[in-house]
């Protein structure tokens, strides 16, 4: 696994102080707003996942929704496509989902490769920007540019655009309401739905203190932090409560109840009318 960094580096530091700088359009006085996007989609069957090291931590977040959704009797493969401290825009959309590119082939069985049937290979693609770009002063614009460019984009290749919500570092607890705001207008803009994972987050951090979310630089996901992202993917995509799923990425079964059930209390509150 390479070194990972956000695009803030060791380099560029002063970003983090920077951080909290209010983003030009938003009033931290008014109520967040409300996603519009709430009506259930069809059940993902191939899931392109495309951000950077907060998905691929823990042996990737997708292997983890795969996991979970297989002990709910769903059926659904992914790919993970990550750049370490990447913001969305360094992602080439359309590159990825060139013919004959991504998906064209899967390993299978021992080690064997199986060449799949031309086409399109994945129904939706899940996006997610650098942990600071969406309420960055300088980044913010970027952020909103490339979700529309994006959804456009895929919209006209027949795939579902989603949108996964980052959460907070754990020393900035206060990204929180920014970042769901963010994510929840540049849905709304673009007719997207949105996986409120930092939301969840927020939760577990202010009501259950004993489960550590956060590897030791403060930022990236330890394994809970994984496992709490998947479960509130699970039910944001399926509309279904994790709690009770056999799959427990190896956690001691109270704490993925507890992670479980908050991730389900989470999405069921952001979907809510």
């Amino acid at each position: 696994m390479p070194t990972v960094f956000f695009r803030h580096g060791p380099a560029a530091l002063l970003l983090s102080f920077a951080l909290l700088v209010p983003a030009p359009h938003l009033n931290a006085e008014e109520a967040p707003p409300r996603l519009q996007h709430r009506a259930p989609d069809a059940a993902p069957r191939a899931i392109l996942w495309v951000g950077n090291s907060f998905f691929y931590y823990n042996n990737s977040l997708h292997n983890h929704l795969n996991r979970l959704a297989a002990s709910a009797r769903h059926k659904v493969s992914g790919t993970s496509v990550t750049i370490s401290g990447s913001g969305l825009d360094w992602h080439d959309m359309a590159s990825l989902l060139r013919p004959d590119g991504l998906g064209r082939y899967s390993f299978v069985g021992d080690n064997d490769i199986r060449f799949n049937p031309q086409g399109r290979q994945y129904d939706t693609v899940i996006m997610m920007d650098c942990s600071q770009c969406p309420v960055h002063p300088k980044l913010q614009t970027a952020f909103h540019e490339a979700v529309a460019k994006n959804a456009r984009l895929l919209r006209e290749k027949g795939l579902r655009p989603m949108l996964f919500m980052s959460w907070a570092y754990q020393d900035k607890p206060e990204m929180s309401a920014a970042l769901a705001s963010q994510y929840t207008q540049a849905a709304n803009a673009n007719d997207l739905s949105v996986i409120p994972a930092g939301l969840a987050f927020a939760r577990v951090f202010a009501n259950d203190k004993d489960i550590n979310l956060y590897e030791s630089d403060k930022r990236h996901p330890s394994l809970a932090g994984t496992y709490l992202a998947a479960c509130t993917a699970f039910a944001a995509l399926y509309r279904e409560s994790p709690e009770g799923l056999a799959y427990t990425a190896g956690l001691p079964k109270d704490v993925a109840a507890r992670l479980q059930a908050a991730a389900w209390m989470s999405v069921q509150e952001y979907f809510a009318p």
